[in-house]
């Protein structure tokens, strides 16, 4: 089954480039979400981290 698929896969002309950009959305992706962890402002973290305990 593979065989077919990597068969039909070589037939597309450009099919190089489609690993490349995944790559490259993956890691821009969680590269952009390591940034906003890093600067999201520690008191928000602390004001969302106390949700659970708070009695409505």
């Amino acid at each position: 089954m593979f065989e077919q698929i990597k068969h039909n896969m070589e037939t597309i002309a450009g099919v190089s480039i489609y690993p490349i950009l995944s790559l490259l959305i993956f890691f821009s992706f969680f590269v952009g979400l390591g940034f906003w962890v890093f600067f999201y402002k520690k008191e928000k973290i602390d004001e969302l981290s106390q949700i659970p305990f708070q009695e409505d």
